[in-house]
């Protein structure tokens, strides 16, 4: 059972895509016989999909990227690679591909201000405001944080940011927020945001960037001019029609599935709660990501849990999917005030609404054996 963002994609979306991968709309989008015109109409129909969903005023302020690393990549190094000097504010908790990117420029003698959070991940927004003047090229703060799954009072952070430096561009990575909560990017105020096909259980290897009109961003990659003014090539189209199909599904019955998976996270948490010494990360309610659990499991390795849990068919992420081969504690939960220990021994799991309450019944019942194992090897701690 896959208890991860990379869950096996629906068969709609796979039936979907396999069209595109033959004869219908196989064409260069970019020329004008008839399989191009029909490959850029597929595209076309995708943009305006997205558009919809996040409340964005024209499909062309939608670019089509390679996925989530990508986007955010262009969303920071195309609007602040023009400037030679300046300061970028991020949360502490912003996903890597976010904090990467920054720190080119921190290299290059920009200012870079991490936020502090609080013990749930929520950005200070008076330290937010403070750390914004009038050298502030670029501000990124994300809906929902992808590991704790905290929703970000982003509005309001936005407004901040606007009133101290209206010529701020503000970003934000809502990947982990389209498809499990309602926004609608012209009444947040960003000027940039993130999206991602996978975590929606769409196609992995493709996303998109929201460029709000008249935002000044410069492409990051070079070659020829595509469909995208931002994205040069030849698009995937296949998988640009599988995101679009994801997204559909993902927005179809919408508040009852995320009523679902909201009554599965809460569950789920109880469920492994219960047990001794473990620790929630994150907000509890309707201030938390519908889909997200993050529990921490102390006296037992995470990297162990994982491979111990999937011996018995359930798979789940260490800490941060990003940082799990690296042995590192997630940043995420140490901004958040967590021990080592506790960092080191968190699970991230995600639900979602093809799951049942008997499912996560039993993932439950599969993780007490599990742990009490691990945690009877290391009898200096205590347990």
């Amino acid at each position: 059972m896959d208890l991860e963002n990379s869950a096996p994609t629906p068969q709609e979306v796979m039936d979907e895509m396999a069209r595109f991968f033959t004869s219908e709309a196989f064409g260069n989008p970019t020329l004008t016989h008839k399989q191009g015109w029909a490959a850029y109409e597929q595209i076309m129909k995708a943009a305006d999909t997205v558009k919809r969903f996040i409340g964005a005023s024209s499909p062309e302020e939608v670019c089509f990227t390679t996925g989530e690393v990508e986007a955010n990549n262009l969303a920071i190094l195309g609007s602040v690679g023009e400037f030679k000097g300046g300061k970028i504010v991020v949360s502490a908790v912003e996903p890597l591909s976010v904090m990467f990117a920054i720190e080119m420029f921190e290299k290059r003698g920009f200012k870079v201000l991490k936020v502090p959070v609080d013990g749930e991940g929520f950005v200070n927004i008076e330290r937010l405001s403070e750390a914004v003047d009038e050298e502030t090229r670029l501000v990124s703060v994300g809906l929902v944080n992808n590991e704790v799954g905290t929703i970000q009072p982003l509005r309001e952070a936005v407004e901040l940011v606007k009133d101290k430096n209206h010529d701020a561009i503000v970003h934000t990575d809502a990947s982990d927020a389209y498809g499990r909560i309602r926004f609608n990017v012209k009444e947040l105020g960003v000027d940039l945001a993130t999206l991602s096909s996978y975590k929606i259980l769409g196609p992995r290897g493709v996303g998109t960037l929201y460029v709000r009109e008249g935002t000044k961003v410069e492409r990051i990659i070079e070659g020829p001019i595509g469909t995208q003014a931002l994205w040069p090539g030849v698009e995937n189209t296949p998988l640009i029609v599988g995101f679009k199909r994801a997204s559909e599904l993902a927005f179809t019955s919408f508040e009852s599935n995320v009523e679902h998976m909201r009554s599965l996270r809460d569950l789920l948490t109880d469920g492994l709660l219960g047990m001794r010494d473990t620790i929630l990360n994150g907000p509890r309610g309707n201030r938390r990501a519908p889909d997200n659990v993050n529990v921490s499991f102390l006296h037992c390795e995470g990297e162990s849990l994982t491979i111990e849990l999937s011996l018995r068919g359930i798979y789940v992420s260490s800490g941060s999917a990003c940082t799990r081969r690296l042995l590192q504690p997630s940043h995420v939960l140490i901004a958040l005030g967590r021990e080592y220990e506790a960092a080191h021994g968190s699970i991230l799991m995600k639900v979602s609404r093809y799951h049942s309450v008997e499912d996560i019944r039993h993932v439950v019942e599969a993780f007490k054996p599990a742990v009490e194992r691990l945690r009877a090897m290391r009898p200096a701690a205590g347990v």
